[in-house]
C-alpha cells in the first residue's frame, strides 16, 4: 500500500510539472493564432451607424425553451415524458382576409412583406431550426456530442431565382434546402468540416442509475455429495444490484456500486440460510492528461451556444433573403401587369385604325391591302395580349404562394392580385454614400460573416480538443470497498465437517447494511492508469487535419470579404445605371408617343400610309415596355443592395421578435414607393374563357394621351379638306 500511494503521488507530481510544458511544446507546434484571422474593418463615424439588433440573446419561435429540460418537479415522471409539440399551422393568417375587396386582391408591398412573415413556408420551416439548435445545447449539458444545426437557406418558394446572385450561400433550389457551411455541418462548396466534434469524448453529465432486481429459483442435481453435502441442490436467490454513475466537466467520473443478495438452500457447508450479503464499491477516476480540465469536457457547451447564434445568424439571413425574393416577386407583378395594361392599349389602337380603315375602303380612298395590314396587327396584337394575360395570371399565382399556406381557398384562389404600389425614382441615400463605408456597414451587419466567424470559433475549440487528444491517457483512480454478511443459522449446516462452525449468532439486514460503513470490512486503494501510443499516428492526422481545415476556413473568410465589397460596389453602380435607363425609357416613350399621334394626324390627312402608322404602334410598344422593363429591374436591384447592406428589416421597420414568432403586428413601412395611378383596371379573364374575352374591346386607361377625333369629312367617309387623294 506505501508503494501504491508513493506511485500515486509520483504520477500526480509529474503530471502537475510535466503537463504545463508538455502543452506549451503542443501549443509552439500547433497553436493557431487568433489574429491572423481575416476581421472585418470597423465602420466609420463618417459612414451609416449599423443597425440596431433589439433581439433576445437567443431568438424564441415559442413559449417553450428547448434547451431546459423537463423538471422533475414537483412530478418525478415529467422528464421521461415525450415533449409535445403541436402541429404546425398550414391555413392562412386572418391578415390576407384584409386585402379582399369585391373579389380581388389589392395588395400593397407592404402588405406582401407582412403576409410572407406571417404565412412564408420558408420563413416558418427555419424557424424550427431555432428551436432544433435548442436540443443541441441541452444535449451538450448532458455530455453528449453535437448533432450539428443547419445555416442554410429554404428555397421553397418559386419566383426568386434571380435573387441567388445578392447571396454568398446558393442553395438547392426550389423545394430544397442549401447545404450547411456553419455549426457542424460536413462541408460544402469545397469547404471541408470533418473534425469538428473531435478529441476526447467528454464525460456524461447526467447520471445514471442503473438497477438488476433478479428472483432465482433453482434445482440441481449433485455429481458428488462432496459438493454440497446433498444429492440434490435446492438454492433460492434473490438479488438487487444497482449502480450509479456520473462524469464531471474536471473530467472526472464517479462509479458506485451497491449489490445485495439473499440465499437460502439446502447446502451442508453453508452456515447461513437464508444468507445476506452486501456489497458497497465506490470508484472516482480523474483524467489528468487526455480529456482532462473544464475547457475540454465544457467545449461542446460553448460551441452549441455558437451554433445556436449561427441559428439565429441563419433565421436573420432567411428574413433577408425571403423578403427580397417577396419584393422582387412583386415589382414581377406590376411590370406583368402594367405590360397587360399596354397590350390592352395596343390592341385597342389597332382595333380603332382597322376600323378607320374599313371605312375608307367602303368609300374608296383606301387599298384594301391597308386593311388586311391593320387586320394583321389586330391579330398579333391579341395574341400578345392573351400572351400577358397568361403570364399575368401566373404571376399572381406565384405571388400567392409567397404570401400564403393554403391556395385551396376558393376566394383567394379565384381573387387577382391588383398591385397598388409603384416604385418611385427619388434617390436613395446608399446611392450617394461612399462606397468604403457600404462595404464596412455591410462587413459589420451580413449574416453570412456572422455565421463564417462564428465557425471560426468552433474551429479554434476543435483544435485545442484535439491538441489534447495527442497527449497520452493518464488516469488516476481511488476505491472504497466494503462487504457485510449476515443471515440465520442454516437448519443444513453439517456439524459432522463444520462442528461448531454451524453455531453463529443471528445478523439481520440492518447490521448487515451498517458494517458497509462502520468499517468493519473495508476494502480500500488507489492506482493510476497509463496509456501511451507508442506512434501515434491516428491522433497526429486528426490535429494535423483540424488545422488545415481551419487554415481552409480562415480563407473562406478572407474571400467572403471580398466577395461582399465586389457585390456592394457592383449594387452602387447597377443602381446609378438603373435610374439613367428609366430616365432614358421615359424619355423613348414619350418620343414615341408624340410620334405616333402625328404620324396619326398625318394618316387622315393623307400625308401618311397606314404601314407608317403601324410601325410607329410598334415603337410606342416597344418603348412601353422598355419602361415597364427599366423601372423593374431598378426597383429590384434597390431591394438588392438593402439586402447586401443588411439593413432590410431596420430600414422597413419590421421587429425581429416578431417575425421569429409569425405574429407581426406592426405593419412594415416601405421607403420609395408611391401609389398607382388612377385608371382603370386591367381585365384578367379566367385562363379557360381567355379566346372569348379578348374578342372584347379593352378600356383604354385614362393616363393615355387620346387620339384627334375625326374630321366632319372623315366621318362621312370623305377626304379631309386641302389634303391628297391617299396613294395605293
Amino acid at each position: 500500500m506505501i508503494k501504491l500511494r508513493n506511485a500515486v503521488a509520483f504520477a500526480c507530481a509529474w503530471s502537475m510539472t510535466a503537463q504545463p510544458a508538455l502543452f506549451a511544446q503542443l501549443n509552439s507546434n500547433a497553436a493557431v493564432n487568433a489574429s491572423q484571422v481575416p476581421q472585418a474593418p470597423q465602420p466609420s463615424s463618417a459612414g451609416p451607424p449599423p443597425p440596431v439588433d433589439n433581439s433576445p440573446l437567443f431568438l424564441r419561435s415559442g413559449a417553450r425553451d428547448f434547451s431546459r429540460p423537463n423538471s422533475a418537479f414537483p412530478n418525478i415522471f415529467r422528464p421521461y415524458r415525450p415533449i409535445d409539440i403541436p402541429a404546425p399551422r398550414t391555413s392562412n393568417s386572418p391578415s390576407i382576409d384584409d386585402t379582399v375587396r369585391d373579389g380581388k386582391i389589392y395588395l400593397s408591398l407592404s402588405e406582401a412583406i407582412l403576409l410572407g412573415l406571417e404565412n412564408n413556408y420558408d420563413i416558418a420551416i427555419q424557424r424550427y431550426n431555432l428551436d432544433i439548435a435548442d436540443t443541441d445545447l441541452l444535449r451538450a449539458k448532458a455530455g453528449s456530442n453535437l448533432l450539428g444545426v443547419s445555416s442554410g437557406l429554404v428555397e421553397g418558394t418559386l419566383g426568386g431565382s434571380e435573387t441567388e446572385e445578392a447571396s454568398l450561400t446558393s442553395g438547392g433550389g426550389p423545394g430544397g434546402t442549401s447545404v450547411a457551411v456553419g455549426g457542424a455541418g460536413s462541408g460544402t462548396a469545397g469547404i471541408v468540416s470533418t473534425t469538428n466534434g473531435s478529441g476526447p469524448t467528454p464525460e456524461a453529465r447526467d447520471p445514471i442509475v442503473t438497477g438488476t432486481i433478479q428472483l432465482e429459483r433453482a434445482t440441481t442435481p449433485e455429481a458428488s455429495p462432496f459438493l454440497s453435502g446433498a444429492s440434490t441442490l435446492n438454492q433460492n436467490t434473490d438479488v438487487y444490484n444497482f449502480t450509479y454513475v456520473q462524469g464531471f466537466e474536471s473530467g472526472a467520473a464517479l462509479n458506485v456500486l451497491y449489490d445485495t443478495s439473499r440465499i437460502t438452500g439446502n447446502n451442508n457447508f453453508n452456515v447461513y440460510s437464508p444468507a445476506l450479503q452486501s456489497v458497497l464499491r465506490a470508484q472516482l477516476t480523474q483524467h489528468l492528461l487526455n480529456g482532462f480540465g473544464k475547457g475540454i469536457n465544457n467545449r461542446f457547451i460553448i460551441e452549441a451556444k455558437n451554433d445556436r447564434r449561427i441559428s439565429d445568424a441563419a433565421f436573420r439571413q432567411q428574413l433577408l433573403f425571403t423578403v427580397n425574393q417577396i419584393e422582387n416577386i412583386y415589382w414581377r407583378l406590376v411590370a406583368r401587369y402594367e405590360d397587360l395594361q399596354a397590350k390592352q392599349r395596343a390592341l385597342e389602337q389597332s382595333k380603332q385604325l382597322a376600323a378607320d380603315n374599313r371605312k375608307q375602303l367602303q368609300i374608296g380612298t383606301l387599298a384594301p391591302l391597308d386593311v388586311t395590314n391593320a387586320d394583321n396587327q389586330v391579330a398579333s396584337d391579341t395574341q400578345a395580349l392573351i400572351t400577358s394575360q397568361t403570364a399575368l395570371e401566373y404571376q399572381q399565382l406565384i405571388m400567392k404562394q409567397a404570401i400564403s399556406r393554403d391556395l385551396s381557398d376558393p376566394v383567394l384562389s379565384a381573387a387577382p392580385v391588383i398591385p397598388t404600389d409603384r416604385v418611385s425614382l427619388e434617390e436613395m441615400p446608399e446611392e450617394r454614400t461612399p462606397v468604403e463605408d457600404l462595404v464596412r456597414q455591410a462587413d459589420a451587419n451580413r449574416p453570412e460573416i456572422e455565421q463564417a466567424l462564428l465557425n471560426l470559433k468552433n474551429d479554434e475549440i476543435t483544435l485545442k480538443a484535439v491538441k489534447n487528444g495527442l497527449l497520452p491517457t493518464l488516469d488516476v483512480y481511488a476505491f472504497y470497498q466494503a462487504t457485510g454478511i449476515g443471515g440465520s443459522e442454516s437448519p443444513y449446516c453439517s456439524k459432522q465437517f463444520l462442528g461448531p462452525g454451524c453455531d453463529v449468532p443471528a445478523i439481520g439486514y440492518g447490521s448487515v447494511f451498517s458494517n458497509l460503513w462502520n468499517n468493519s470490512g473495508p476494502d480500500k486503494g488507489a492506482g493510476v492508469n497509463l496509456n501511451i501510443p507508442l506512434r501515434n499516428r491516428t491522433a497526429q492526422a486528426l490535429q494535423g487535419r483540424a488545422v488545415l481545415e481551419y487554415r481552409q476556413e480562415q480563407m473562406r473568410l478572407g474571400q467572403l470579404y471580398v466577395q461582399v465589397r465586389i457585390q456592394v460596389i457592383n449594387a452602387q453602380y447597377a443602381l446609378t445605371n438603373d435610374r439613367a435607363a428609366v430616365q432614358a425609357a421615359l424619355a423613348a416613350r414619350e418620343y414615341n408617343s408624340q410620334s405616333y399621334q402625328a404620324e396619326v394626324k398625318k394618316l387622315r390627312l393623307g400625308a401618311s400610309t397606314t404601314a407608317n402608322v403601324l410601325q410607329q404602334e410598334r415603337n410606342l410598344a416597344g418603348a412601353e415596355n422598355n419602361v415597364i422593363s427599366t423601372e423593374a429591374t431598378y426597383a429590384k436591384d434597390r431591394a438588392a443592395l438593402e439586402q447586401l447592406l443588411a439593413e432590410t428589416l431596420d430600414r422597413y421597420g419590421i421587429r425581429l421578435g416578431e417575425a421569429v414568432t409569425g405574429k407581426v403586428t406592426t405593419q412594415p413601412v416601405i421607403p420609395g414607393l408611391e401609389p398607382v395611378k388612377a385608371g382603370p383596371e386591367a381585365s384578367v379573364p379566367a385562363q379557360q374563357q381567355q379566346l372569348q374575352q379578348t374578342e372584347q374591346a379593352p378600356s383604354v386607361p385614362k393616363a393615355l394621351p387620346p387620339q384627334p377625333p375625326l374630321t366632319p369629312q372623315e366621318q362621312q367617309g370623305l377626304p379631309p379638306e386641302n389634303s391628297n387623294p391617299p396613294r395605293h
